[in-house]
């Protein structure tokens, strides 16, 4: 049984304490949140719950074996540093740091010590993913030519990071988690229309040596709520519909070939091809149970989880590199 504390009870966090709270080999002892009234309210639900306004409580706690994070981005770093110093495993909330250099070290710390630490990178457990993961490593679409997110909606402003930190990591997670194919530099438009220089709007495309391509459209002022990808082969086509109640993942059989014309060299030949619509059966198990399982099992067996650090330090660096690249008018950043 791993003893586990919950830091943040505030949006996520609720979402977090019910799952842990179920998952086999698990005990949530105790919920950490500076505001009383949440901590009223995750009584009445959970009456064994051990609550406190002070992180350390948890840190102090020998018999706490992993600490999760669910906090603002600004806190992460110095929260997980405390966790692993104190001997603590740590699954963090994502984004996993505000920079580069933060995951490194944490990386590095949790390496020296012997510990996981993982980040909470929720859609990586969905049947969709995992079975358009399944698609890919199968080769069914063929090589993959460019992967085209759209993720808007109508709020929730944040006041410490701007809209690609925060609704980017869900896609580009995924994006690293289906693909092999390692990113090269990026380029990333965005405006703030708040006047506190975070970007409610932004663009973002990733650019990748074999000829990849992928783009995100991220908006916390969009009149409706869209979740979705598009990933081309060169033999098929995928498109993942969030939104969908059940029939999120189509495999369109629709592609085509480029021949150029030897006695015109400028005109180029478009062998197009379109066939059926195919509608793949996904589970609909809850993710964050399947993540937080991941994270017992991590502690437990010592089994490398599918959200694991290094994948939450690709996102960070993407993330990083767009940064750079709002802030100099969608200068091409390397990464």
């Amino acid at each position: 049984m791993v003893n586990i504390g919950i830091i943040g009870y505030g949006y996520w966090g609720p979402n977090l304490v019910r799952n842990f709270f179920i998952t086999n080999d698990c005990n949530v002892k105790r919920v950490v949140d500076a505001r009383p009234d949440r901590l009223k309210s995750l009584n009445k639900i959970y009456p064994s719950v051990h609550v406190s306004t002070n992180s350390d409580d948890i840190f102090k706690d020998n018999e706490i074996e992993a600490v999760v994070i669910a906090t603002p981005v600004f806190t992460h770093f110095q929260l997980a540093e405390k966790a692993l110093n104190a001997g603590k495993h740590v699954l963090v909330e994502k984004p996993f740091t505000s920079n580069v250099d933060e995951a490194n070290k944490l990386i590095d710390m949790a390496d020296r010590k012997k510990k996981v630490i993982m980040v909470d990178h929720t859609f990586l457990y969905t049947g969709a993913v995992k079975k358009i993961k399944q698609l890919i490593d199968d080769g069914e679409i063929g090589n993959v030519k460019y992967f085209d997110s759209t993720r808007i909606n109508f709020g929730l402003f944040q006041p410490d990071v701007n809209v690609l930190w925060d609704l980017a990591p869900h896609d580009i997670s995924i994006l690293q988690f289906i693909s092999k194919a390692i990113p090269r530099s990026v380029n990333a438009t965005g405006i703030s229309h708040t006047h506190n220089d975070i970007e409610n709007i932004a663009f973002l495309t990733v650019n990748y040596d074999d000829g990849m391509i992928a783009h995100f459209n991220c908006s916390w002022t969009s009149p409706v709520k869209i979740r979705t990808i598009l990933i081309g082969g060169d033999k098929k086509m995928i498109v993942y519909n969030d939104n969908e109640p059940t029939e999120k993942v189509r495999i369109y059989q629709t592609s085509y070939d480029l021949k150029v014309n030897e006695e015109e060299i400028r005109k180029i030949l478009v062998d197009y091809r379109t066939g059926d619509i195919f509608i793949p059966k996904v589970n609909h198990n809850e993710a964050l149970a399947g993540m937080a399982a991941d994270f017992i099992n991590a502690i437990s067996n010592g089994v490398k989880p599918i959200s694991d650090c290094n994948l939450g330090l690709d996102v960070i660096k993407i993330l990083e590199a767009a940064q750079k690249s709002i802030k100099n008018k969608g200068k091409e950043v390397t990464i």
